[in-house]
């Protein structure tokens, strides 16, 4: 089924066309961006319960006078507030550009492209959430918090939780009248096992672009969480040193994400924040090495239909074969770069400014199979269960936390666990080692992606199982 268009943005779109053709007046281009959203969650564990909610309506107007550029958001909209809103834009925005402070230089730039483009789409989804309604979510997941605490009685608590946004933007420009209509779901099982003063726990997320069919996959797995959280009792601290490792998708995705995905945000570009910069055209990692960004790349809960300044979603193709072909771009920042956008201009509400930002990232798959990876090691371990990382895209240094490492020796798993995990290393140096890449390609985005620690947003990121050697501790 498509998720319905929002019955708020049909009802105000007819004013907003006032207001953009009232702009349009004074300004050779304007634009409205428009958002209908809902937030809702969902957690049951063995001391707590609730539901919260988040609606959010808003607009978002830019406009260009022929050398800069203002925005103006606001979240009341009525024909008797079009005027107000252009004399406000006229008189107390547009005259900031020549007020700026010692020492800061304006930049000019050219009018954005207007292409014509009509389009309106949906995406599509098997349960509505609404529909299955809070009553029946609540008890799905009270059902998988009981059966996590029931596994073991060493399990001293299990957190089942979900949440869901479904969201409806308008733009609208000169040229453009675009409409998309979003659903996804997201959810996570945490178990916590004990033995005496000691505590572990074990977290596996769930995600997907569309409702609530994505339950029965937290139910089928809510024994596994358990029981990694039991083995994880039995762990021992890692020994420092370099070694040959299978990531399993999640931690991939981490690595992506962390190694390349905000390094290659060509906004860093335009501030030389990002050494990536400087490598466009080399050689960066491995020749099994393909990694894609985009809203288009995947069907996961960072897809859309076109971003937050009007630019068609796309699949960027960031490394072929080990080289580094292109970043990731918002239309402002392409255009001062001379290059194109890529669909990649998110804000965080309509009230935020857009940066470039990644979306769906990932690496291609390979050819091996896993079975043949770890049957290739002499001495090493599989990496399992990403939980944190940092990256610092101006020297391409990463840190990443993964939870479980599993000893591998003569080809085979030995049952021995290690965690905490320190995963470290420059950046093309832990890419071009990667020696095997699995046939098959997992993506996940239980969580949300901060650019500064600061506007988030919804992103997935993953790809195949790879062998590389990597630095731990």
């Amino acid at each position: 089924m498509k998720v319905n268009s929002s019955e708020y943005l049909r009802k105000v779109k007819p004013v907003l066309v006032k207001l953009r053709d009232r702009l349009l007046q004074e300004y050779p281009y304007a634009s409205i961006l428009a958002q209908d959203s809902v937030t809702k969650n969902y957690s049951v564990s063995k001391t707590s319960s609730g539901i919260s909610m988040k609606p959010e309506r808003g607009f978002v107007v830019k406009v260009f006078d022929g050398s800069s550029y203002a925005e103006y958001s606001f979240n009341e909209i009525s024909e008797d507030t079009i005027e107000e809103i252009a004399v406000h834009i006229r008189e107390d925005l547009m005259p900031l550009s020549d007020k700026l402070p010692e020492g800061v230089k304006k930049s000019c730039y050219a009018m954005l492209a207007d292409e014509p483009m009509v389009f309106s789409d949906s995406t599509d989804y098997e349960i509505d959430p609404k529909e299955y309604g809070d009553e029946s979510i609540m008890g799905e997941l009270t059902k998988l918090s009981e059966a996590g605490r029931a596994y073991s009685d060493k399990i001293l608590d299990c957190r089942a939780f979900a949440s869901y946004q479904k969201y409806s933007k308008l733009f609208l420009s000169k040229n453009r009248d675009m409409e998309q209509n979003v659903l996804w779901t997201c959810g996570g099982i945490v178990a916590m096992a004990t033995r005496g003063e000691e505590v572990k726990d074990s977290y596996r997320g769930f995600s997907n672009l569309g409702g609530v069919e994505i339950l029965k996959e937290m139910s089928d797995n809510v024994n596994k969480v358990a029981q990694t959280a039991l083995d994880l009792l039995e762990s021992e601290p890692m020994v420092p040193g370099e070694y040959d490792c299978i990531c399993e998708p999640g931690v991939t995705g981490m690595i992506v994400h962390e190694a390349f995905g905000h390094g290659v945000e060509m906004d860093m570009f335009v501030k030389d924040r990002a050494l990536a910069k400087q490598f466009v055209g080399k050689q960066v990692a491995s020749e099994l090495v393909n990694m894609h960004d985009g809203a288009l790349a995947a069907r996961e809960v960072a897809s859309y239909f076109f971003d937050d300044e009007g630019v068609l979603a796309q699949d960027t193709l960031v490394i072929d074969h080990g080289i580094l072909k292109a970043g990731i771009s918002d239309a402002q920042s392409a255009m001062h770069l001379g290059t194109q956008p890529t669909g990649n201009g998110r804000r965080e509400s309509y009230s935020r400014k857009a940066y470039t930002r990644m979306t769906n990232t990932f690496f291609e798959a390979g050819k091996d199979k896993v079975e043949d990876m770890i049957a290739s090691i002499s001495y090493g371990f599989l990496l399992e269960e990403a939980s944190s990382g940092m990256e610092d895209p101006k020297n391409w240094g990463i840190q990443c936390m993964v939870s479980i490492a599993r000893e591998i020796k003569d080809g085979k798993l030995t049952g021995r666990i290690c965690s905490p995990i320190v995963l470290t290393g420059y950046v093309p140096d832990l890419l071009k080692s990667i020696s095997m890449v699995s046939d098959e390609v997992k993506l996940g985005g239980s969580g949300m992606c901060g650019k500064g620690y600061k506007e988030w947003v919804k992103v997935s990121d993953g790809g195949p199982y790879i062998k590389a050697r990597i630095r731990l501790g």
